[in-house]
């Protein structure tokens, strides 16, 4: 445990900053391999999460799904089914959109038992294009 995490009351959710990178898919591609040479050390500041064009991190972080972060952030559901309740979107829906957001790190599906809870893993983000 560091300092941070000792300064922070229990129950109190820690939202983090996430760097989103826009840059063509042979741009993505060497700098993949360039870290796994070890060519490259990427830096803190840097994307941690790529899109090869404006539209398709559009599409992931439109109007609707970042509607959709907040209501999880502030509902905390407890699973999918509660998720569908608050928002009135279908369980399919849901279930295809998080599965979307889940593959680029923004939400955290934790399995528990018998249900999936969504988690938001970040509140901010910050767009670098190359």
């Amino acid at each position: 445990m560091n300092l941070i995490d000792q300064s922070i009351p229990s129950g109190i959710e820690v939202m983090k900053k996430m760097i989103i990178g826009i840059a063509t898919q042979e741009a993505i591609r060497a700098r993949a391999l360039a870290i796994a040479s070890g060519n490259h050390q990427p830096r803190p500041d840097e994307p941690k999460i790529w899109f090869t064009s404006m539209r398709s991190l559009a599409e992931v972080l439109s109007d609707d799904n970042r509607a959709l972060l907040r209501v999880i952030r502030e509902q905390k559901p407890e699973s999918l089914s509660q998720l569908a309740e608050v928002t009135g979107r279908a369980p399919s829906n849901l279930s295809r959109t998080l599965k979307t957001m889940e593959r680029y790190g923004l939400v955290e599906m934790q399995r528990e038992l018998r249900t999936v809870r969504p988690v938001v893993r970040a509140s901010e983000f910050v767009i670098k294009a190359a």
